[in-house]
């Protein structure tokens, strides 16, 4: 199993960046795919969740109404599309491939087995 992110980089507050969650090595529309962001010195975040086909997404109160996760199934990819972009959304974000999520949250990270290498966002005032 491999999850790439990238897309991220440095912006100014107000703008926005999609990222891009490209996976291979396991069948891509079995599982939920996820989103989440560290900041320095902060806990891992959830973000955004999308289910198999796209007919379900969830999102944190922090990002929502401004951020949209998708994907494409037949080039197993997940997107983010962030918008309206503030300081506090710095942070690297990573792709995470649903492991088990059967009684736990969209959000708890113990759903999650494989997790991507991570891309940096930098939102500046």
């Amino acid at each position: 199993v491999q999850l790439q992110a990238f897309g991220g980089g440095l912006v100014q507050a107000g703008h926005s960046l999609r990222l891009i969650c490209a996976a291979s090595g396991y069948t891509f529309t079995d599982y939920v795919m996820s989103w989440f962001r560290q900041a320095p010195g902060k806990e891992r975040e959830f973000v955004a969740a999308i289910n198999w086909n796209g007919d379900n997404t969830y999102y944190s109160d922090a990002v929502k109404g401004r951020f949209t996760i998708s994907r494409d199934n037949a080039r197993k990819t997940v997107y983010l599309q962030m918008n309206s972009l503030k300081p506090e959304d710095t942070a690297v974000y990573s792709c995470a491939k649903e492991g088990h999520l059967a009684g736990l949250k969209v959000w708890d990270t113990k759903g999650y087995d494989y997790w991507g290498q991570g891309t940096q966002v930098t939102v500046s005032s």
